[in-house]
């Protein structure tokens, strides 16, 4: 098939699989015990509040009515309001999932670059005690608890050194003075508060891609067009460029689910830095039962690594010109 048609049916799996999360969703969250309209506005609401909600989500009605009218309701930007604040889920939640990810993005891709370089350079020192015990430091940090790295950074850079602030995203001054929330990226306050929240995603994440970067490099250097490049004498750094692009794709393919997995593993990070994202909401919102925000989040999760495998199946191609579009 051809490169569209390739992208048009990943296109639509993808669609298809978003659907069916949130449908897995509506159903999970409707069948858990007691009264979804308690769990959506807690035990205080009055009964004209509790009967609008019905009303408006027709909670009134069958099972299947009720889906048709979720899934309406989430196309139109409707995904219910905060028991806690009252707000807009969507309104309530976006700002939160730009500070989230406006910090793991960044820190993940660094930490990719970095770990894949860095497990590049020791799968190419072959049989040396790099190659052997290099791998040491960040599979040390890799498997160390995320909160656990995020106290060790705290401790060093902020109580010990007295680099950087120790929480928060800025300072309640930069806050005041700010005209709007996407403001606050662009102050110097928010670079300085953003260091060691960054440092410690970065640490964290340099593990998985340097290990499966030195295991795809070894492999790598043992085919044919390796052997060949050295034969006929291309210099070193064009051989390891070779090699890394060849390498990459296992790596690539990582990226989508590492950055899930960072998402959800900054729930502890974000607590440590009383970072205002998106994992420490959900905290916040499993502790308030605030089930309307904690049921929009996991979609939003569930969208990012459904979107994040698509982009990686278009990228793959791009990397390396030899994979080809099959049925099946």
């Amino acid at each position: 098939m051809s490169s569209a048609e390739y992208i048009l049916r990943r296109a639509a799996i993808s669609v298809v699989l978003i659907l069916a999360v949130a449908t897995f969703l509506f159903f999970v969250f409707r069948l858990m015990p007691g009264d979804y309209v308690t769990f959506l506005l807690g035990e205080g609401a009055s009964p004209e509040t509790a009967e609008r909600l019905r009303q408006k989500w027709g909670l009134n009605e069958p099972l299947h009515v009720q889906y048709v009218q979720y899934m309406v309701n989430l196309f139109t930007g409707d995904a219910g309001s905060s028991k806690v604040t009252g707000q807009p889920v969507v309104q309530f939640v976006l700002p939160r999932l730009a500070n989230s990810l406006i910090l793991v993005l960044p820190a993940i891709l660094t930490a990719f670059v970095l770990g894949s370089l860095y497990g590049a350079v020791l799968g190419t020192q072959e049989d040396s005690l790099l190659e052997r015990y290099g791998i040491f430091p960040p599979t040390l940090i890799g498997t160390t608890p995320d909160f656990f790295i995020g106290i060790v950074v705290l401790f060093i850079f902020s109580a010990w050194l007295n680099l950087f602030p120790p929480s928060g995203m800025v300072s309640p001054g930069t806050r005041e003075l700010a005209t709007s929330h996407w403001d606050l990226y662009l102050t110097t306050d928010f670079l300085y508060h953003y260091t060691l929240p960054f440092l410690a995603v970065t640490l964290k994440y340099m593990y998985y891609p340097a290990l499966v970067m030195r295991g795809s490099v070894v492999e790598v250097s043992g085919q044919e067009f390796s052997v060949y490049h050295k034969m006929v004498g291309l210099g070193a750094l064009t051989r390891f460029k070779h090699i890394m692009q060849h390498a990459s794709l296992p790596v690539v393919t990582l990226l989508p689910a590492v950055t899930a997995t960072a998402i959800s593993g900054l729930v502890l990070i974000e607590v440590v830095f009383n970072w205002p994202g998106i994992g420490l909401l959900v905290y916040d919102s499993i502790l308030t039962r605030d089930m309307a925000v904690i049921q929009f989040v996991f979609l939003l999760i569930a969208i990012w690594i459904i979107l994040g495998n698509f982009i990686v199946d278009i990228v793959y191609t791009i990397i390396d010109p030899r994979i080809t579009y099959e049925e099946g």
